[in-house]
């Protein structure tokens, strides 16, 4: 699956009315599961999906069912849970009988991963969306002393030169900012 790529939302249908009492239902049709899980929504940014996001890696059909394939934004992250319950309530309610949400470590998620689509919504949502991951070299990871100065636009005014409020805001993959010129406060998904 290309995660990648923008699913299309999903068509309008009617609802069939409901059959009379006595009378056998007919199942519903199932939908295909990459479908249906690019289209769940992250719990922390309801404004992206799954795949906008980039944390869902692969989906599977199987003669034993669905297999589901997520990374997490970071390690410990409190979503997981909801996002695992999300995706397997998507998938049954799209009737998909056995559904088995996978978490997969390596490699580990970037801020890359998000789309272009995804990064617009964020915007569109007054969150400044992240610039381009830092590039580490292979072996141990340098220890940085002090607040690395990263250049962050308002996504309200278009400003450059932003301040931080705060390293941490609702989660801790996302800071608090604020821009000189329109005086707004506004959230930044951090560089990971």
């Amino acid at each position: 699956m290309n995660t990648t790529a923008q699913s299309p939302a999903p068509a309008m249908t009617e609802v069939p009315p409901k059959p009379a009492a006595g009378q056998p239902t007919a199942p519903a049709a199932r939908q295909p599961a990459a479908e249906v899980a690019a289209r769940v929504v992250d719990p922390e940014l309801p404004m992206l999906t799954l795949a906008d996001l980039g944390i869902l890696r692969d989906v599977r059909e199987t003669a034993d069912g669905v297999v589901v394939m997520i990374t997490p934004t970071y390690s410990g992250c409190p979503a997981m849970e909801t996002i695992r319950d999300d995706l397997t309530a998507a998938l049954r309610g799209a009737g998909h009988r056995r559904v088995e949400v996978r978490t997969v470590l390596s490699p580990a998620w970037t801020t890359d991963w998000i789309t272009l689509a995804g990064r617009d919504k964020l915007a569109a949502a007054g969150i400044a969306p992240p610039g381009p991951a830092p590039r580490r070299p292979a072996g141990p990871v340098p220890l940085t002393l002090g607040r690395a100065r990263t250049a962050v636009t308002c996504p309200r005014c278009g400003r450059a030169d932003t301040e931080q409020i705060t390293p941490f805001s609702a989660t801790a993959c996302r800071e608090l900012r604020r821009c000189p010129a329109c005086r707004e406060p506004f959230e930044h998904v951090k560089e990971i």
